[in-house]
This record gives structure tokens, C-alpha cells and sequence, in this order.
């Protein structure tokens, strides 16, 4: 490869690509990782909204579209990165999608759109950038996993399913892909502050109650906290860290 031709974060810069980055927890994690000087590829549907988080996010930021859960344009969306960046180091699984829907009324089709999105696309895009990482011998994954894998949430049953389904698959990818130097591990965020999170909570003042009732430190967390907790996997203070779920959740998970 000649240096003319030499594609963009080969050298002393990482590349990650965060699905569902153009906004909330995927645009909060994109935004540390940037501010730490990795080359970072926000994925997502929505152009316009991709656009605007990179005219935000600045010029480590690159933006390329991609519908996770169209499965079968995933290999190609991993080579066009590849094809522009020549590496990935790091990859988020972050995008994903949710339902709130009595157990009855939820339809076969729903249910298989919710875990095409959450677990199948995961597994698709991971199983792409891991045959890149298995060729340089070394790469890091992060899986986005809820609290709904934690503890029975009313509901939610498909986003439930899925979230546990990470939970293992994030187990079953370190046990494999750990001896040959990827990491994998998971975050569960807890109730992390949105404005859409804050209209729902105080729509609902005994689930508000609930939330806080059982979160020892009181108070939601930020976007910001999952981007810190992410970038520390993905960072070489985790490097004897594989095949772990993170609770980001103020104590919500343990408490009572």
C-alpha cells in the first residue's frame, strides 16, 4: 500500500464504529471516544440526524448509513469502513429499538422486528468486524445490554428477551474470541437522563417513586456516564476485563 493511498487511522489513531450513534447513549459514547482522539463511525437510518450529530461531533467523526437490522447490507457497510479507514479497533453495538406493549397484544412480527434489530443485527455486524479483528489479532467489543436483563420489567417483553439474549452472547463472544485478543464485554445502563426519560417519569409519579425507591444513589444518570464507561472497556485499563455486563445504574440493579 503506498503512502498516497493509505487509508485514514492507520497509524496512532483507533477506529470504532458506534451503531445508533447519531443520537442519546450512541452520540454520548461517540462523543468521548472522539474526545479521546479515535476515529469514530456513527451508523443509523436517519441521515439528516446523522448529519447533524457529526456536524456536531466534528472531524474525527465520520458518518456512514446503515440499517442494522436490514441484515443482508451489514457486509457491506463493514467493508465500505474498512474500504475508508483500513482498521477497526473498536466496536459498539448500541442501536436498537424498544416496544411497551401488554404480553397479549404483542404479534409475532413485532416480536421477531425487535430481535432482529437487538440480538440478530448484533450478532451479524460483530460476526463481520470479528473476521477483520481475528486477521490483526486484537479488537474490542462492547454490547449494550438494559436493566430489563437484570430484573422482570413489565411490558417489555421482546426488549426483555433480546437484552438477556446480549447478556449471553456477550459471554459466549469473550469465552471464544478472548484467547484470540478480543475483548467483549456489555453495559447496562440504568435510567439514564432524556428528555423523553424525564416526560415519562414525571408523567408517572409512582414509577417515578419506584425508580428512585430502589436507586441507592437517588438520581438518573447522564449520557456522559455510559461514553465514560465505554470508552474504559474499550480502553487498556480494561485489558484483563472480557465477558462482562458493566451496571452503569447508580446501584438500581442491587437495590431494594
Amino acid at each position: 500500500m503506498n503512502a498516497e493511498n493509505t487509508p485514514l487511522g492507520v497509524g496512532g489513531n483507533k477506529v470504532a464504529i458506534v451503531t445508533g450513534g447519531g443520537s442519546g447513549l450512541g452520540f454520548a459514547i461517540a462523543q468521548k471516544f472522539i474526545g479521546q482522539g479515535i476515529t469514530t463511525i456513527i451508523a443509523g437510518r436517519d441521515q439528516e440526524k446523522l448529519s447533524k450529530a457529526k456536524d456536531e461531533l466534528g472531524d474525527l467523526c465520520h458518518a456512514i448509513p446503515c440499517d442494522v437490522s436490514d441484515l443482508a447490507s451489514i457486509p457491506a457497510f463493514v467493508e465500505e469502513v474498512l474500504k475508508q479507514f483500513g482498521q477497526i479497533d473498536i466496536l459498539v453495538n448500541n442501536a436498537g429499538i424498544n416496544m411497551k406493549k401488554d404480553l397479549t397484544e404483542v404479534s409475532d412480527e413485532e416480536f421477531q422486528s425487535i430481535l432482529t434489530t437487538n440480538v440478530t443485527a448484533v450478532f451479524t455486524m460483530s460476526r463481520e468486524v470479528v473476521k477483520h479483528m481475528l486477521q490483526k489479532g486484537s479488537g474490542n467489543i462492547i454490547n449494550i445490554s438494559s436493566m430489563a436483563a437484570q430484573y422482570g420489567l413489565p411490558k417489555v417483553i421482546a426488549y426483555s428477551a433480546s437484552k438477556t439474549a446480549i447478556d449471553g452472547m456477550t459471554r459466549a463472544m469473550a469465552v471464544e474470541l478472548s484467547p484470540k485478543g478480543i475483548r467483549v464485554n456489555a453495559i447496562a445502563p440504568g435510567f439514564i437522563y432524556s428528555a423523553m426519560t424525564e416526560k415519562a417519569l414525571n408523567s408517572d409519579p409512582e414509577r417515578k417513586a419506584k425508580v428512585f425507591g430502589r436507586t441507592p444513589m437517588g438520581y438518573m444518570g447522564q449520557p456522559e456516564d455510559i461514553g465514560e464507561a465505554a470508552y474504559f472497556l474499550a480502553s487498556d485499563a480494561a485489558k484483563y476485563i472480557t465477558g462482562v455486563v458493566l451496571p452503569v445504574d447508580g446501584g438500581n440493579s442491587i437495590g431494594f
